[in-house]
């Protein structure tokens, strides 16, 4: 039976020398593949409280969403600055080179709900991080943040350390 880094192409040397690029559209682009990973992120959250689920833009939402449909959970999305139509709250952090500003819609989240959050990748960890401030800040309590992917030696899980954080797949390097 395959397992869902079967599914991962692995590209050396992209976007520069010495990166492996683990490509998770390939993924997606097997129905067998797109199957396990939902299936294994929500193996995740199997006996966990929590009332909603929140993706970050785009990939969180393309496995969050149908986590969210088979438990029966709400979706709420978190984007980019601009991209949602009614009040939102939001918050910038620092990228590599330069930052960015993520927004919610200010009553996605109720105060004192337990929200999981998905994405596709962790890599050094200030999206996600970014992502449970707005969630905070509306008085909901991150629970869990759950990715496909991990890149261990970008130091993502330290930095979110007072967070519980599980990954289905965990690459050593970069």
């Amino acid at each position: 039976m395959k397992k869902v880094e079967d599914y991962v192409v692995s590209i050396p040397d992209f976007p520069e020398p010495g990166i492996i690029f683990r490509d998770v559209t390939s993924v997606l682009q097997d129905a067998d593949g797109l199957k396990l990973a939902i299936d294994k992120i929500q193996e995740k959250l199997e006996g966990l409280d929590f009332d909603v689920i929140a993706g970050t833009e785009s990939r969180g939402f393309i496995f969050g969403m149908p986590i969210a449909y088979n438990l029966h959970k709400p979706f709420i999305l978190v984007r980019k600055k601009g991209k949602l139509p009614r009040e939102t709250v939001s918050v910038e952090y620092e990228l590599e080179y330069g930052s960015a500003v993520i927004e919610m819609h200010k009553d996605s989240v109720k105060p004192g709900q337990k929200v999981v959050l998905i994405d596709d990748l962790i890599a050094t960890g200030g999206t996600i991080e970014a992502a449970a401030k707005l969630v905070e800040s509306l008085g909901g309590e991150v629970v869990r943040m759950v990715f496909l992917m991990e890149l261990a030696g970008l130091k993502g899980r330290e930095r979110l350390a007072g967070y519980d954080v599980d990954s289905v797949i965990c690459y050593e390097g970069k």
